[in-house]
């Protein structure tokens, strides 16, 4: 049973650059066209990284939308929420978005996050009811008590239609391998559920961070996704849960550009090693699933090239401002087949998602 959450309580925070439409924009429906034919099939192109809030949900941490950007990305509230967003979507050919929202509330007891969590899924469950063309989403959960989180995971999947959830890197200075969230991990197993990761950021290491260029973000951000990736494989979570659908936001940070050094770790430094794994270190970067937001086409290249092509979906991290041309991005790297676009652009979520049904052309 849904709770009395309007769905207009859902909040698409928007910054004016995220919503301009590439200048390449007629070319690439032209390209999207090209590639639907070669491959012989119509597919949605689903945004698996994209952003929103609950305002209601917020407030009872005394925070509002205006925080979520911080000083680097100022977000201001759409003056008319779901039709801007739409518009958005639209300019960067996106048929679908699989909307999460950030953790903000990991140091709330059990009895506040059980309050935040219902009003976030129940609102993201009545929204994606109302407008189940163009959005789906993922649960919110209060990791940080790990019995109440594999509870709200069932329920979120089971019973609102919603199609897994979305982590932090870290909660409260515990990394995701240690044992104390075994049950949740077990029950995403169990339900088959893809869980995303997103960074949080890297607090401990603010004071290396300062001075220009927004370093906490661009380096702390993919830093904190590469850490909880290691600790994952290296504490053996991945051999205890191996059937867990993992996604890892902004292309999984550094690990899959410098994963030689954990097989080279193992056999240079063997005694560090304390867990015994079922296999070589690198060979569990193919069983996770990554974003495609690296930024260049040698970067998506690269990346496919190290974890596989069928294990990479398009992201675009909206509402922040990172790029106005996900699609393009795919289009322009070289080296893929348009059976390997297909797959990055839609396909592959649709799989892990249970996304039935094809591209609206209107959206095209």
């Amino acid at each position: 049973m849904l709770s009395t959450v309007e769905p207009s309580d859902i909040a698409f925070v928007h910054c004016a650059a995220a919503s301009e439409p590439s200048a390449r924009s007629v070319h690439a429906a032209a390209s999207l066209a090209s590639v639907r034919s070669a491959a012989g099939r119509d597919f949605r192109i689903i945004d698996m990284h994209a952003h929103c809030a609950i305002p209601q949900a917020m407030a009872l941490m005394g925070l509002n939308v205006s925080s979520i950007g911080g000083n680097q990305f100022p977000l201001t509230l759409a003056p008319d929420p779901t039709e801007v967003r739409l518009a958005a979507m639209d300019a960067q050919h996106i048929d679908m978005a699989v909307l999460s929202i950030n953790p903000f509330w990991y140091a709330a007891d059990l009895d506040l996050s059980r309050q935040i969590i219902t009003l976030q899924n129940d609102a993201l469950a009545n929204f994606t009811a109302r407008h189940a063309e163009r959005f789906v989403a993922l649960a919110s959960i209060a990791l940080q008590h790990p019995e109440l989180a594999a509870e709200q995971l069932e329920h979120a999947v089971s019973r609102l239609g919603l199609r897994g959830a979305l982590v932090g890197g870290s909660v409260e200075g515990k990394e995701l391998s240690d044992p104390f969230f075994h049950p949740f991990w077990a029950k995403a197993e169990s339900l088959d559920a893809l869980i995303f990761i997103h960074p949080q950021g890297m607090s401990e290491a603010s004071s290396r961070f300062g001075g220009s260029g927004g370093l906490g973000n661009v380096i702390g951000n993919p830093l904190e996704t590469t850490i909880a990736l290691s600790h994952l494989i290296f504490e053996g979570t991945l051999d205890q849960f191996p059937r867990l659908k993992i996604c890892a936001a902004h292309g999984g940070g550094y690990l899959p550009s410098y994963a030689g050094r954990f097989d080279a770790g193992i056999k240079t430094f063997p005694q560090t090693y304390t867990v015994k794994l079922k296999k070589e270190p690198t060979a569990y970067l193919r069983e996770l699933y990554y974003d495609s937001l690296v930024f260049t086409p040698e970067g998506l290249r690269h990346l496919v090239a190290e974890v596989g092509v069928d294990r990479v979906l398009l992201g675009t991290d909206y509402p922040y401002p990172w790029t106005a041309s996900a699609a393009e991005h795919v289009l322009a790297t070289p080296e893929l087949t348009d059976a390997d676009r297909a797959a990055i652009l839609g396909e592959t979520a649709a799989r892990l998602l249970g996304i039935k049904g094809s591209s609206p052309s209107s959206h095209n």
